[in-house]
């Protein structure tokens, strides 16, 4: 692939010593079709320099804000300036930068959570609808291939009806105060002012939502949440179980936790309908297991035979050789780059070739954590996931 033919993009935040820069960056150049062209990587000015000189940026294309970025871009040739504009900041933002950047005529590739709350995230969607330009959230989890192959056999009915959906994400790693004690990265995603309504909740329980809907493809409807906060002192929740109740009468738990001592990134899904069911977790993404009532219990390897022709496309190494994470992620970046060099400007629908999360993940994402806040504080039983969108949305256009 020639250079005319890569898709140029920006990047905003991810400087020096930040670790999810370096994965988007990793992520975009897996297979090629992306190149870096610019950046405002931090708001300390030699910071943002040694970014620039590390990724190998001309010095002029290294600037001071995204301000500057911008209107330094949109003023280039159409075959020099950036296309898209990759945003890694912290949560609160995501949504000026991603409006600007939308506003200014760029596509737009963001961190998750979408933004700091509902209303934040329906600005985005009209930035959106307004621009024509594509957008797209980096929920990494459902770019494994045996995502999209447990995906495709829920929808061609290999286990019936499905009744029963369980996803966990936990963690350790905030069991201790460590947000008080220095830790750059705790001490924002711990702070209402940066990370947003939630913590554990917009932190990893969006991407627990998020993967349950994609690959059930049922929507939440309702939910009853517990929200806590286990660290004394600590601002936003650490921790948060909720029941839910999908289209179609199937049942859901969505377990996410921060302060699982010992816990790495225990992320798990199960899926069972009335004649079997799946299991898939991220610490061994290259195996899916599916278990039956009448027969014995199947286990499907990465690669391997008897999986969907989309499900092969998103490998890139013969079955035996592991695919992980930044693979994961690199799949989005490939599906994103292809739309936008294609003029697309909306994401292809779920389960399609070249899908990537989009403004629709975003926003249910976000109804999720208003409605288990909501309902964790509030009296109700249950919390209707389109009751919050609707009471936002009047909001928004009071």
């Amino acid at each position: 692939m020639n250079t005319q033919s890569k898709t140029r993009y920006g990047m905003v935040g991810g400087g020096e010593g930040a670790f999810i820069g370096a994965v988007h960056r990793m992520a975009a150049a897996l297979d090629g079709e992306f190149a870096l062209v610019c950046g405002a990587f931090s708001s300390d000015a030699d910071r943002n320099r040694r970014s620039a000189d590390a990724l190998g940026l001309d010095s002029d294309r290294a600037y001071p804000t995204l301000e500057a970025l911008l209107a330094a871009e949109a003023a280039l040739p159409v075959d020099q300036r950036m296309e898209a504009l990759a945003i890694v900041t912290p949560n609160h933002l995501h949504a000026p930068m991603a409006i600007a950047a939308l506003d200014a005529g760029f596509h737009v590739f963001s961190e998750k959570p979408m933004a700091l709350n509902l209303a934040e995230a329906l600005a985005i969607e009209a930035a959106v609808s307004r621009s024509g330009k594509l957008y797209g959230l980096a929920f990494t989890y459902s770019g494994y291939p045996l995502i999209a192959e447990a995906r495709k056999r829920v929808a061609r009915g290999d286990f019936g009806a499905i009744r029963l959906v369980q996803v966990e994400y936990s963690q350790g790693w905030l069991s201790l105060p460590i947000d008080r004690d220095g830790n750059k990265q705790a001490e924002w995603r711990t702070d209402p002012a940066r990370a947003g309504l939630g913590g554990c909740l917009g932190d990893i329980g969006t991407h627990a939502f998020q993967l349950a809907e994609y690959v059930s493809g049922l929507a939440v409807e309702q939910l009853c949440a517990d929200v806590a906060t286990h660290v004394p002192g600590r601002r936003l929740d650490d921790d948060v179980a909720a029941l839910l109740r999908f289209a179609g009468g199937a049942r859901g738990v969505l377990k996410a936790s921060q302060v699982a001592a010992g816990d790495e990134n225990g992320l798990r899904l199960r899926i069972h309908g009335e004649k079997g069911g799946l299991d898939w977790s991220q610490i061994e993404p290259n195996t899916l297991t599916l278990r039956w009532l009448d027969r014995p219990i199947e286990v499907i390897r990465a690669g391997g035979p008897g999986l969907d022709a989309l499900t092969m496309a998103q490998f890139r190494t013969p079955a035996g050789h592991p695919e992980g994470y930044i693979e994961a992620f690199a799949n989005l970046y490939r599906s994103f780059g292809r739309a936008v060099r294609t003029g697309a400007t909306v994401p292809p629908a779920p389960g399609a070739a070249d899908w990537f999360p989009g403004i629709d993940d975003g926003l249910r994402t976000m109804a999720f954590v208003e409605a288990a806040i909501e309902n964790s504080v509030g009296d109700a039983k249950w919390t209707s996931l389109a009751g919050i969108l609707d009471k936002s949305r009047a909001t928004r256009g009071a």
